[in-house]
């Protein structure tokens, strides 16, 4: 792995350790649920999984915004997606987070 591909790595890592599940106020990576993060150029794909098949809805929603919103602040990331796995509206959850505004896209 190159030495920018694990910089890249590292900060999209830290991102992510600052990004709490709302419900119980403790990190997606304390608490495991980052399935795989998979980065190709300047885009990053993250599967994660939520603490329950019916953790509530707008929390499962929150989670995963934030994963998108908070990596595409990171210099040499252009482009999210979020994939949960395991809960009740996890299409709708993807659908409504990758389809949310990339500002780096329509600044372009």
């Amino acid at each position: 792995m190159s030495q920018d591909l694990q910089e890249l790595r590292r900060k999209i890592f830290d991102e992510l350790s600052g990004i709490v599940d709302p419900e119980i106020n403790t990190s997606i990576t304390d608490l495991e649920l980052v399935d795989n993060v998979d980065i190709t150029g300047s885009a990053v794909k993250v599967d994660l999984h939520l603490t329950s098949p019916f953790c509530p809805a707008v929390f499962g929603f929150k989670i995963c915004q934030d994963v998108h919103d908070h990596l595409l602040k990171i210099d040499g990331v252009d482009d999210v997606k979020v994939n949960v796995s395991n809960h009740f509206m996890a299409e709708a959850i993807n659908n409504q987070v990758n389809n949310s505004p990339n500002p780096k896209k329509s600044a372009a």
